[in-house]
């Protein structure tokens, strides 16, 4: 079988069994073009990156600006690590954002790798401000990352 057309219908499996359980399905490989539409809108996803603390998965808002990803991350610890400390030199990462509906066992996984750019000045700032990426939380401020995908992969699992 392909690799971009795998079966998924095996029953098997810890979910609660939801209408359709047992149907045939498929799992089709995206185009990057695919994977930059179902990103769009933007929404939730996960910065993922090595800390100093080991793999780490971070949930951040993200929205798309000029064909790159900007994730509005929060946490001034996770800042640290996202920098290498040497001027111009980018620290690599993934974001991940999907969306999965369990009961109906089908849905979208969109994983892009690139550099993490920290977005310091205004005028890196300038285009993202009130992009609905700030930080839940009122007293902690705001800090945008910008990553400019090298590679992209995208997943649709859907009934046959």
């Amino acid at each position: 079988m392909p690799d971009d057309d795998a079966d998924l219908g095996s029953s098997s499996g810890s979910a609660s069994p939801g209408a359709g359980v047992n149907a045939r399905r498929v799992v089709t490989r995206l185009a990057e073009a695919e994977c930059l539409e179902l990103l769009a809108d933007g929404g939730m996803g996960r910065l993922v990156f090595t800390s100093r603390y080991g793999p780490t998965a971070l949930p951040v808002m993200y929205k798309i600006d000029e064909g790159s990803i900007v994730a509005g991350t929060w946490d001034p610890v996770f800042d640290e690590d996202l920098r290498t400390g040497i001027a111009d030199a980018d620290f690599q990462v993934a974001v991940e954002a999907d969306q999965i509906d369990p009961q109906a066992r089908q849905g979208w996984v969109v994983l892009a790798r690139g550099a993490a750019h920290h977005l310091d000045t205004e005028a890196e700032r300038a285009p993202v401000i009130d992009a609905s990426l700030e930080p839940w939380i009122a007293e902690v401020p705001a800090h945008y990352i910008r990553v400019t995908p090298t590679t992209m992969f995208g997943i649709h699992v859907r009934q046959a």
